[in-house]
């Protein structure tokens, strides 16, 4: 499949990008390329190869998951403009 110069203009126009009526010949040979190495891709035999989601092995840091009452209701309450009975106390939005 060849990418001609209406085409690549369309591509261009689609994708929002200003390109000079003498640079389609040249967006269209880097779009023929592109799908080349696209069709070169298919070719490759992927048969019994598992998807990944990266190229490491890893597993994210985990942490105990631990219930804890924090023991900062002082601390927090302080920022606040205005705190009452260990509430932060907030303008009444409904009447």
């Amino acid at each position: 499949m060849a990418i001609t110069e209406d085409e690549a203009r369309k591509v261009a126009h689609l994708a929002r990008i200003a390109v000079d009526d003498a640079d389609l010949p040249a967006l269209a040979q880097e779009l023929n390329s592109i799908l080349h190495f696209m069709e070169q891709l298919n070719e490759v035999d992927v048969d019994g190869v598992e998807p990944m989601t990266g190229v490491e092995p890893m597993r994210l840091k985990r942490r105990a998951d631990i219930v804890t009452d924090g023991e900062m209701q002082d601390l927090i309450l302080k920022n606040a403009p205005d705190a009452r009975e260990g509430f932060f106390v907030v303008p009444k939005v409904v009447e």
